[in-house]
């Protein structure tokens, strides 16, 4: 098959397999597909994730939960595969960090075994760190980074390097048809509130009125990319013509410092919380920007949704769910 939706003569309804599917982003990727028409089989831990992002999508006949991980071998029928199943937050790779770099390279290993045995178009969902404290600004996707291999970061960083390779390698050798997003900061409803990323952080403060914490002084720079741009970019990529690899940035370009994301989330949520600072965390990036011409150029993807339109939505969700935190929070915790 090449990167297309399968065509009519398929005797099936086109299959997707999504590991990490439960998590905030493979969660809202399950719900396009089931709109766009495929059955879905969502492999997931839980060891992060959460059926609760699922729960409005869990009697749909066409999706099936499957709880895995991917460290383990698995077989099952595809005809697109997605990797999401690695956790993107520092507060749990951190805290799991050998399991974290098992997750990244035998999980990889694991799945691309899945789409070499269905001749499927498999989806790994890279990430900014590959670019670890980047030398260059913004990052393209030729940059081949500053990452420490020794650092608290690295278990992460490195691995999804690692997942990298395999990928590449695997096309290579068995010219497994494959998709590699490198995936900026992403923000959304369902996001967890005890990840340690500043969006959440941040609103879940606000909305208390407690302090804002802000790490160092607030001049490190992020990039924010709204969830259903995300998802509309991984789905061009699927799209794209067999042979067509990238790697390729999937973010928003849009560069703003994390104060400046604070005062707007304080503007936005009508809090008066103070803001109190922290000493910054080892190896943390201080600039971040993806670079997404090749993007616009080969998949005619950009993202769509203002930041303040995104943070709105966002921190509606968040209001509908302030009530449900501490003991999400509690939960969560036990999980992790």
């Amino acid at each position: 098959m090449d990167g297309a939706t399968p065509s009519r003569e398929t005797q099936h309804a086109p299959r997707a397999l999504v590991a990490g599917g439960a998590g905030f982003v493979g969660a809202h990727l399950c719900e396009r597909l089931l709109d766009d028409g495929y059955e879905v089989t969502v492999l997931d831990s839980l060891a992060t994730g959460s059926l609760d992002n699922l729960a409005h999508l869990l009697g749909q006949p066409r999706l099936r939960f499957v709880q895995h991980d991917v460290v383990q071998p698995y077989q099952d029928k595809a005809d697109w595969v997605f990797n999401l199943a690695c956790c993107a937050s520092p507060v749990h790779y951190q805290a799991r960090p050998l399991h974290t770099l098992q997750t990244c390279l035998e999980g990889a290993i694991n799945l691309l075994e899945v789409a070499r045995d269905n001749d499927a178009t498999i989806f790994q969902a890279s990430t900014s760190e590959v670019y670890g404290e980047p030398e260059v600004h913004p990052q393209r996707e030729d940059y081949r980074g500053a990452v420490s291999p020794i650092g608290p970061r690295a278990c992460y960083d490195e691995g999804k390097r690692c997942a990298e390779a395999a990928f590449f390698d695997y096309h290579r050798l068995y010219a497994t048809n494959i998709k590699v997003g490198r995936i900026f900061n992403t923000y959304g409803p369902r996001m967890r509130t005890d990840d340690g990323r500043v969006v959440s952080n941040l609103i879940v403060q606000a909305l208390r009125e407690e302090p804002l914490t802000l790490y160092g002084d607030g001049s490190q720079t992020r990039s924010f990319c709204y969830v259903s741009d995300l998802v509309d970019g991984i789905l061009r990529l699927m799209r794209s013509p067999r042979g067509w690899t990238g790697p390729v940035n999937l973010g928003n370009p849009h560069e703003i410092t994390v104060a400046e994301l604070a005062q707007r989330i304080l503007a936005l949520t009508g809090s008066s919380s103070r803001i109190v600072r922290r000493p910054m965390p080892k190896d943390d990036p201080t600039r971040r920007c993806p670079d997404i011409g090749l993007a616009q150029r080969e998949l005619g993807w950009e993202p769509r949704v203002a930041l303040d339109d995104g943070l709105r939505r966002t921190i509606a969700w968040f209001e509908a769910h302030l009530d449900d935190i501490p003991e999400m929070m509690e939960a969560q915790r036990d999980c992790a």
